[in-house]
C-alpha cells in the first residue's frame, strides 16, 4: 500500500493534484481543505495517502494531515459511503468539526453537504458515534459551547478538551467569561 508520497506538485484541478515522485507522476484525489494548502506547481508537497482498490479501478487519495486520512478511512468503511462522499464531507468540515457533528448527532448539518441525505447522515451518526466517543471527542457537556468556540478559533479537539476541563461548573459565568477563562488556560501552559 502507498502510505504517503512526497514530491513536486506538477498541476492541480478542482479535486485532484498531480505529484511527481522520482520521475513518476501520481494523480491524487484530495479534499478542498488539502488542496488549499498545497501551494503552487513547482512546490514540494507531502501527502498522507490511501490507495482505494476496486475491481475496475485504482485511485489514490491524499490528505494534508494524518487526522484527515483517519476520518476518510472511517468514512469509506460506513455502508453506502464511497470516496466521493467522504471527500465532500472532508471538504465541508475539518476533522474536529465533523467528529463533533457526529457525536452531537447533528443530522441537519451533515445532510447540508451535497450528496448526503438525511438517511445517509443518520447512518453516519449511527455507525461512527461510538468510535469518535471512544477516541475522546466530547459529547455534549455544560461547556460544549466553549469547546466549539475554541475549535472555531483553530485549537485542536484535544486542546479544547484540555481547556474546558479546567473551567468551573458555575452557572453564573457567561459564555464570554468561560471563553476568557479557557484562553487564560492556554496562556498559562505556553
Amino acid at each position: 500500500m502507498i502510505a504517503g508520497i512526497e514530491g513536486v506538485l506538477k498541476s492541480r484541478g478542482e479535486d485532484w493534484v498531480i505529484v511527481e515522485v522520482g520521475g513518476v507522476s501520481f494523480r491524487v484525489q484530495s479534499p478542498t481543505s488539502t488542496l488549499g494548502i498545497l501551494g503552487m506547481p513547482g512546490d514540494r508537497v507531502k501527502l498522507h495517502t490511501h490507495l482505494h482498490v476496486r475491481e475496475d479501478n485504482l485511485a489514490l487519495y491524499g490528505f494534508a494531515s494524518s487526522e484527515e486520512l483517519r476520518v476518510f478511512e472511517l468514512l469509506i468503511n460506513v455502508s453506502g459511503i464511497g470516496p466521493k462522499i467522504a471527500l465532500a464531507l472532508l471538504s465541508a468540515f475539518n476533522p474536529e468539526r465533523f467528529e463533533l457533528a457526529i457525536v452531537r448527532g447533528d443530522i441537519d448539518l451533515l445532510s447540508s453537504v451535497t450528496g448526503v441525505g438525511k438517511k445517509t447522515a443518520a447512518r453516519l451518526v449511527l455507525e461512527l458515534k461510538g468510535k469518535f466517543e471512544q477516541l475522546g471527542v466530547a459529547a455534549f457537556s455544560p461547556h460544549e459551547d466553549v469547546r466549539a468556540a475554541l475549535m472555531s478559533l483553530g485549537y485542536s479537539a484535544a486542546e479544547a478538551n484540555s481547556a474546558v476541563a479546567t473551567l468551573p461548573d458555575s452557572p453564573d459565568l457567561s459564555l464570554e467569561d468561560k471563553i476568557k477563562l479557557a484562553l487564560q488556560h492556554f496562556a498559562k501552559t505556553r
